[in-house]
């Protein structure tokens, strides 16, 4: 779990909010699923619950959709290919779609951060709305669960990933181009948000890379994907 005062559980299907500490998964034999991303914005539109009340939780879906949850995850089971479970997953998160509001200065710093991968200060952040960085930082977590800066440490720790399994750059070419002050900062932070450093997360996790080539000394990052597929649709694009 990705807090201390969360018991270990058991899910079949879950959802969990934005968090910057690691979170343990374990499972018997293959592993077969689909991973949803969700915008804090698009997880109230669509599951009908604000992301601070998901923030560093992990909870069953089914304390969120109840039945409907079990429906859900019994029909995707029950047809035989990948694309058929994301024409599922579309047409049900398309009707369950509500109009949601998001404060606009808050949507617009959300989307800065975004934007910049977590690369602009909160202090640039709070200058250009106008804002203190503290009412920045109470407003943006009562609305979007985390402060803008964790949002963009996130970020940022997500740009490494990407860049690394798309162009796989030198380690100090990613810490670069990812906003962090060095290597050495870069690795600090995938040890707080992945629980282990980039060369672990590599080997342990993502075999598929361990043919990235990484000079003595160096560590690596990376991405998990498990057996089965990562789901994009629109619906995430356009939130």
């Amino acid at each position: 779990m990705p807090n201390s005062w969360q018991p270990p559980a058991a899910f079949g299907a879950l959802v969990c909010g934005l968090q910057d500490t690691p979170a343990t998964v374990r499972h018997c034999g293959d592993l077969h699923g689909l991973h949803v991303f969700m915008t804090p914005p698009g997880a109230r539109a669509i599951l009908g619950v604000n992301s601070a009340e998901l923030s560093s939780r992990v909870v069953n879906f089914s304390d969120i959709w109840g039945r409907a949850a079990a429906c859900v995850t019994e029909r995707l089971m029950a047809v035989p290919t990948w694309q058929q479970r994301f024409n599922i997953l579309d047409d049900v998160f398309t009707r369950s779609l509500r109009p949601v509001t998001t404060r606009r200065e808050l949507a617009w710093a959300w989307s800065t951060i975004a934007q910049t991968r977590g690369c602009l200060t909160i202090e640039q952040l709070a200058r250009d709305l106008g804002w203190s960085r503290r009412h920045l930082s109470e407003a943006f977590r009562g609305e979007l669960g985390v402060a803008p800066k964790t949002a963009s440490r996130i970020f940022r720790f997500e740009h490494a990933c990407r860049l690394i399994m798309d162009q796989r750059p030198s380690l100090a070419h990613v810490a670069a181009e990812c906003g962090f002050h060095d290597q050495a900062h870069m690795t600090r932070e995938w040890n707080a948000l992945a629980g282990c450093t980039p060369r672990a997360w590599i080997a342990n996790e993502l075999p598929i890379l361990q043919d990235y080539e990484v000079p003595d000394g160096d560590n690596d990052v990376g991405e998990r994907h498990a057996n089965g597929s990562l789901y994009q649709s629109q619906l995430r694009r356009s939130m």
